[in-house]
């Protein structure tokens, strides 16, 4: 039996996701889009997550989308341009990127743990997430200019969100590959570390998430991804109706008594 495309684990309250095609450098095929959302789809209703980790087996993120596939819509749609066929690659490309981007789904927040080169489509999979650790010497880049197509995978919406527009629009047009830790000074990552280290980091991180209150932090999720769209009254009525939902849990006051009283709080998301 061959090995599975996304290999899902779990550690208590922490989830671990891998794309696991490192002969092929985890590129993104169909197939493999598939696998990744129906393990995002079983972790959706899990009351019980707190923090999920999405990294790559072998040396590589992820490599990109699938070069044979990019190669076969290209003849489709150069021996027939325009009407019908271009609407069909646009659906299919639709389709294949909410395969991917349904870690954007997850209620929890999502720590990219770039063990290795994440490049075009892959580097979309990390800027996805609510956070980023690489390694230092991790190849990142956006390369889709690079192979002549337009960018994808959110790339064009989520980059400039989190490096600017003007660093955006030189790793877009460009397609420059850069390092961990040219990643890291420009806000691409949140931490650059060595390469053993990347998985265990990401980890701690999640485990930090998951001490914190997960009404709260699921909360705050939510919050963090309107706030770009949304003037700050309507963010302050949203941030004064989460704490309503806050001071209706158990959470809240266990927090509280254990703040007084010094010690960690033992939160169980009620």
């Amino acid at each position: 039996m061959s090995e599975p495309l996304v290999v899902l684990e779990r550690d208590a309250d922490v989830a671990v996701v891998t794309f696991n095609d490192p002969t092929r450098m985890n590129a993104m095929t169909e197939a493999m889009g598939h696998a990744i959302a129906e393990q995002i789809k079983a972790l959706v209703g899990s009351d019980s997550l707190r923090a999920a980790v999405l990294t790559g087996a072998g040396r590589a993120f992820s490599a990109g989308g699938d070069l044979t596939m990019i190669e076969g819509m290209a003849r489709k749609g150069s021996s027939s341009p325009g009407g019908e066929t271009r609407g069909e690659i646009s659906e299919f490309m639709r389709r294949f990127y909410d395969l991917y981007l349904s870690v954007r789904d997850l209620p929890c927040p999502t720590i990219a743990a770039v063990n290795g080169a994440a490049i075009g489509a892959g580097l979309c999979i990390a800027l996805a997430c609510d956070t980023r650790i690489a390694a230092r010497d991790a190849k990142l880049g956006l390369n889709f200019t690079r192979l002549g197509i337009h960018p994808g995978m959110g790339a064009t919406w989520n980059l400039p969100r989190l490096v600017g527009p003007a660093h955006a629009a030189e790793l877009l047009f460009t397609g420059r590959i850069l390092d961990g830790a040219e990643a890291e000074r420009i806000g691409l990552v949140n931490r650059a570390v060595d390469g053993e280290a990347v998985l265990p980091e990401a980890l701690e991180m999640a485990r930090a998430i998951a001490l914190s209150g997960p009404i709260a932090v699921r909360g705050t999720k939510r919050a963090l991804a309107r706030s770009l769209d949304s003037d700050l009254a309507g963010q302050l009525d949203f941030e004064a109706h989460q704490q309503s939902l806050c001071c209706e849990s158990a959470d809240l006051l266990e927090g509280v008594a254990a703040a007084r009283t010094k010690r960690p709080p033992r939160f169980r998301g009620e």
